[in-house]
């Protein structure tokens, strides 16, 4: 017998918009770390970029949709453990939002994108040049902190996106779902009654 599913709206469009706009400005101030001109204004912008996205985002997760809210998705370790012992299963799980084990990787990349602000707006790197904004505020044993942990966070924040990318793929293979395109219509085929974070 068939699965019955129906169509659910899933994401609104401002974690849609969030979501793709973190995307860009991630890539960017990455790219324009590693590759962009020695002096690193642009990349200082797509850095405010994603200080903003990651502050909306958290309101958003307080304050936004049923299925944004982290009060709806973040689960205790029981149900992150119970969950990530379906994920070898081809049976989609089919859920209604963030999974559990999703939720930790949601809170995981605000928490280091977050502190990967910080270091940013921080860190001195004493060439007189691309100083962060709040460098001047701090000591210089911050300031040198700050631009240790720049680097390093921007390798994990990219170890993170691919894992993501491969649990998207592993979804679609694996499971059958499609988890990129309720990301770009807001709607998903679930089955009726389901709740966020199951």
């Amino acid at each position: 017998m068939s699965e019955q599913l129906e169509k659910t709206y899933l994401w609104d469009p401002v974690v849609r918009v969030l979501h793709w706009a973190l995307v860009i400005a991630f890539f960017t101030a990455f790219g324009l770390g590693k590759f962009g001109p020695d002096q690193m204004t642009l990349h200082f912008y797509a850095g405010y970029a994603v200080a903003g996205i990651v502050v909306l985002r958290v309101l958003w997760g307080i304050f936004g949709f049923y299925t944004a809210r982290f009060s709806n998705f973040v689960k205790g370790p029981g149900k992150v453990i119970a969950y990530a012992r379906t994920l070898p299963s081809q049976t989609p799980s089919r859920s209604y939002g963030h999974n559990p084990v999703g939720a930790l990787f949601v809170v995981g990349v605000l928490l280091v994108l977050a502190m990967q602000v910080a270091s940013g707006l921080f860190a001195d790197p004493e060439d007189y040049i691309n100083v962060g904004p709040l460098a001047q505020y701090v000591s210089s044993d911050i300031t040198r902190k700050a631009l240790s942990l720049h680097e390093p966070l921007s390798f994990l924040l990219l170890i993170m996106v691919l894992g993501h990318i491969g649990a998207i793929f592993w979804y679609k293979k694996r499971k059958g779902e499609n988890l990129v395109k309720p990301m770009i219509t807001g709607y998903a085929d679930l089955p009726p009654g389901k709740v966020p974070g199951e």
